[in-house]
């Protein structure tokens, strides 16, 4: 079992994705290295999604504040949010290079992936 507590907060993205990595990447910056970002298809990201995400987990980038986690549309103001407010401790991480297999870099894959963001919307209370 991770303990979330040592973790959070923390975004779970698509690290295969190009779209998705250059979002954590913003995401990152403008948080100054505050949040933990974590690949959906990392080690860790797999563990994340077994324990506390459902099948729905790979569709949407996630937001995890250790009590719920946001996915999706849900995930956007709760993650600003934090970039606002939060003061913590610099992370220690880092951003996986991207390791698209697919047409990732097109303009028909940049509008499927802003068009998911609003689409997809979850939140999952964590016990």
């Amino acid at each position: 079992m991770i303990d979330l507590q040592k973790a959070v907060p923390l975004v779970i993205y698509d690290n295969k994705c190009y779209l998705c990595t250059k979002f954590a990447k913003i995401v990152d910056f403008l948080a100054g290295g505050r949040l933990s970002l974590v690949g959906h298809y990392t080690d860790l990201g797999e563990k994340l999604r077994s324990q506390i995400l459902d099948s729905s987990a790979l569709e949407m980038f996630w937001f995890v504040d250790g009590k719920t986690a946001f996915g999706g549309r849900a995930a956007l103001i709760p993650l600003i949010l934090v970039i606002i407010r939060h003061n913590g401790k610099e992370v220690r991480h880092t951003v996986d290079k991207e390791q698209c297999d697919t047409e990732c870099k097109t303009v028909k894959a940049v509008f499927l992936r802003s068009a998911s963001l609003f689409s997809h919307s979850k939140k999952i209370r964590i016990n």
